[in-house]
């Protein structure tokens, strides 16, 4: 059965421009020009969490753990590189905060010339 979950976030991700979608087992990883700028993590390494991890601006990932441990983590490996997940496991999922994210992340991981095209919006 399709993770509509998964279907919702590859829509937001693949509608910013030259963005690919990789399958990685139970994740997917999205890329821009080769470099990564999201990750749906499905059971990552059996923690039994769903969640979107993207990067985040300096110090942003740290507080937003600490302001909201129910619902923002900071993922294995990525998390001390300036990385933050969302849960997508826990009760009704804010679509537009998820695209607001991604779409952060995308601007800080795509070329100038890509990232100058897309403003900071909702999905």
């Amino acid at each position: 059965m399709p993770d509509r979950r998964l279907a919702r976030l590859s829509r937001i991700c693949l509608s910013l421009p030259e963005a690919v979608r990789e399958d990685k087992g139970q994740h997917a990883a999205f890329l821009v020009r080769k470099k990564i700028f999201s990750y749906y993590l499905n059971d990552h390494h059996g923690d039994g969490i769903v969640s979107v991890a993207c990067k985040a601006l300096p110090g942003e990932n740290a507080a937003l753990a600490a302001a909201q441990p129910a619902r923002f983590y900071l993922p294995p490996y990525i998390g001390p590189r300036g990385w933050i997940a969302l849960r997508l496991d826990r009760g009704a999922v804010d679509w537009e905060e998820v695209a607001e994210l991604v779409t952060g992340s995308y601007r800080l991981t795509a070329p100038r010339s890509l990232s100058a095209s897309v403003r900071l919006r909702a999905g």
